[in-house]
């Protein structure tokens, strides 16, 4: 007999754990193990559409998934198909790589008004998550607020001023994609509580608002700051070339295309008032729905240190709880017993999926067009 593993979640972290857990013990049986019919998470549902670069690390991946030893179960609840107990019962180790999707809230005054998206949800609606099929009616929309200073925002100002060209070799849902391509936006304010030194966004992603067809990025910070002292030079040198760009923007000119990007900086948000945006994308970060902790089980990626870091973060971040799990079932038998896992859609069936998405895609000369309704990605699955 040999030790069996769960992992919970489907997403970089749960991967990366499996890879670490392999490269020790390529004896392990592991269930990869999530509640969509499809794996990938993050990646797949997350990451904005047309960054299709950051998405090919599904292809490392797919690797895993054949392995003679390593299963994929999706349409799998913990909770609804199958207890934390019978988990840990089933399951020499379980490993939590549940992630965080639940939208931060800001906690003030206004932030529930309807014209008001956690970006959790908006950038699942551009994904096509079967969970959030429906998105802002962007019909009327000519000014939009993202409130946030990290890649997140970037993404959505980003996504919601690219022109349909610009989109056309993205998987972005056909009805999102549409529904932006038609939208009368004319300003797209990227809202910071802090100054230009501090935000996070990384130089790549802030370097990309140069370079957009029907939109030009502008500001009118202050701009003659430094990072603070006692950050550490990576930082420093990542904060002074975000200010170069952000010079670079502050000599555009606001009405040169048809849609401008502002940058404003030093804008706390205490109140969301009707009327002064159309539409609110809140990019403050994510939290996580509460697991079983205790003996055996071990967390992963975000759900274990909480939404920090890119997807390559994980990979040290996974193999080093994988070296743990090594050491934990070093000082046990594997346990004897039925195998746990309830009916689920197995890796022929994301296969099914897969293909069917790739061929439709293939007619538009996209990378693929997703299933966004449960009831098609099921069947599809079930052939």
């Amino acid at each position: 007999m040999t030790h069996r593993v769960a992992i919970v979640g489907a997403g970089p972290s749960g991967f990366y754990a499996a890879d670490g857990l392999l490269r020790s013990r390529p004896d392990l049986r592991i269930d990869l193990i999530d509640r969509l019919p499809t794996p990938f998470g993050l990646v797949r549902a997350g990451v904005a559409p047309d960054h299709q670069g950051t998405k090919a690390i599904v292809r490392q991946f797919e690797k895993l998934l054949a392995e003679p030893d390593v299963r994929f179960a999706g349409n799998v609840e913990i909770g609804r198909d199958l207890s934390w107990d019978e988990l840990r019962e089933g399951y020499d180790a379980v490993i939590v790589a549940t992630g965080m999707t639940i939208d931060k809230k800001l906690g003030v005054p206004g932030e529930t008004l309807p014209f008001v998206w956690g970006s959790w949800k908006f950038v699942a609606w551009l994904n096509g998550h079967p969970d959030f099929r429906l998105g802002p009616d962007l019909a009327q929309v000519k000014t939009v607020a993202v409130i946030g200073n990290g890649n997140v925002a970037l993404d959505v100002a980003r996504v919601l001023a690219k022109s349909a060209d610009e989109m056309a070799r993205s998987d972005i849902v056909p009805e999102a994609g549409a529904a932006i391509a038609a939208a009368p936006i004319t300003d797209i304010h990227i809202i910071g509580r802090r100054g230009p030194e501090n935000a996070s966004f990384t130089n790549n992603e802030l370097a990309e608002f140069g370079r957009l067809a029907r939109a030009v990025a502008v500001t009118d910070a202050d701009l003659s700051v430094a990072p603070p002292a006692t950050d550490p030079t990576p930082e420093k040198l990542r904060k002074n070339k975000n200010l170069e760009i952000l010079r670079s923007f502050a000599k555009n000119a606001p009405g040169s295309k048809p849609i401008a990007i502002h940058f404003d900086f030093h804008r706390p948000t205490t109140a969301i008032e009707p009327g002064k945006f159309d539409l609110v994308i809140t990019c403050i970060g994510y939290s996580g729905v509460e697991f079983l902790s205790g003996e055996g089980i071990f967390a992963v990626g975000w759900a274990r240190r909480g939404p920090t870091g890119t997807i390559p973060t994980n990979r040290a971040d996974s193999h080093a709880v994988a070296r743990q799990v090594i050491a934990w079932l070093k000082e046990r038998d594997p346990k004897s017993g039925l195998d746990p896992m309830p009916i689920a859609v197995d890796l022929a069936g994301w296969h099914r999926i897969d293909k069917a998405e790739v061929a439709a895609g293939a007619k538009l000369g996209r990378p693929r067009v997703k299933l966004t309704d449960w009831k098609a990605l099921l069947d599809t699955a079930e052939g």
